[in-house]
């Protein structure tokens, strides 16, 4: 298959940002892909109100809030069936600067097979505990993978190779909320699936409303880890046998 990427947006109670995140990534040169994750007016139709087809924005409507990762999924099987080979995913609430996804483009043309993994740097906006509990998913990441590969297990701004992340996502379970970015990071690991950091800026806008809930996506981040340390001693052998995707 020839080398054509698209971008899948999430968006879950955002969309006041998301003009110039469409903006920048259609500047790109990328066809963009906004799943729609069961929102509720006014974001239902302020996001309906992007979909532009013949422009090269559709909006895909989930009837019920599945998660992140659920719409993030859900984007993927809808590029992979439209005929995209990538997908970047950026989110939609202005974190992440579209024009930092020129190199994601670049790497990804040159490693076909790779995933290319936001490694987000921050400035006095990020909240520290956040930052802190980064730094212990990507500590137990690190132990899963036994490897310092994965640089940021948690930022969702990547490149994906579609053939090897769908063939994962169908035979595995992948969390559908906000345990997604991570472990389907790590089931790809050790599937020999190249990941290659590059870092970006990531910001928090004023009055920016975060979707992470701390209590139930914490517990859900926590059992995770369990889940993937308890896979360990089978996913790490079967993972010295396989093969890199083609």
């Amino acid at each position: 298959m020839s080398f054509r990427p698209c971008a899948v947006i999430p968006a879950y109670n955002h969309y006041l940002r998301l003009g110039p995140v469409i903006d920048g990534v259609r500047a790109l040169g990328l066809d963009v892909i906004v799943i729609d994750d069961g929102n509720v007016e006014p974001t239902q139709s302020g996001l309906a109100a992007f979909h532009a087809p013949d422009r090269g924005v559709t909006v895909v409507r989930r009837p019920v809030n599945g998660g992140k990762g659920a719409a993030v999924m859900d984007g993927f099987r809808h590029a992979a069936a439209a005929g995209y080979s990538h997908a970047l995913q950026i989110d939609a609430d202005g974190q992440h600067e579209p024009e930092q996804a020129v190199r994601f483009i670049d790497l990804a043309r040159a490693n076909p097979t790779a995933v290319i993994a936001g490694q987000a740097t921050y400035d006095d906006t990020v909240p520290k505990a956040r930052k802190f509990g980064r730094f212990i998913t990507h500590f137990w990441v690190w132990v899963e993978t036994c490897s310092l590969d994965i640089a940021d297990s948690m930022c969702g701004f990547r490149m994906y190779p579609l053939k090897s992340t769908l063939r994962t996502i169908n035979a595995e379970h992948i969390g559908p909320r906000m345990q997604f970015d991570t472990e389907i990071l790590v089931q790809l690991h050790w599937r020999r699936v190249p990941v290659i950091n590059v870092p970006v800026q990531v910001v928090y806008p004023p009055d920016n409303t975060s979707n992470f809930r701390m209590l139930a996506d914490n517990v859900r981040i926590s059992l995770m880890h369990l889940g993937l340390i308890l896979q360990m001693p089978v996913r790490l052998p079967l993972k010295l046998l396989r093969k890199r995707p083609s």
